[in-house]
């Protein structure tokens, strides 16, 4: 991957019905900006990879290990290797920029 990418000229990667994401990474992260519909849903999953995730726009439901938080624009959410997690997103359209260490192999296109 190069080293300066424009994000608009980089294709969206389909991650589950309503949810979008542009994944750009190096050799020890991967960064994701994924885009959300009003009422879009990423089902339970969890991974072996930390993630941080900043919310750029809208709200969000998050749900880690049990734990349901909302949460809007500005915020930070914390996801530890291997948490079970969930999202369910707002009336309105939402914007994450997700982090990931190590790469996660399944988001790259």
């Amino acid at each position: 991957m190069p080293f300066h990418i424009n994000i608009k000229n980089r294709e969206k990667k389909t991650i589950s019905p309503g949810i979008e994401a542009r994944t750009f990474w190096g050799e020890k992260m991967l960064v994701a900006v994924v885009e959300l519909e009003a009422g879009a849903v990423l089902p339970a999953h969890q991974h072996h990879h930390e993630q941080i995730s900043y919310i750029l726009e809208g709200e969000l439901e998050f749900d880690l290990d049990g734990e349901t938080q909302m949460v809007t624009a500005g915020d930070i959410v914390v996801i530890p290797s291997n948490m079970p997690h969930t999202v369910k997103v707002g009336a309105n359209p939402a914007k994450v920029l997700d982090m990931f260490n190590p790469v996660r192999e399944d988001l790259k296109y």
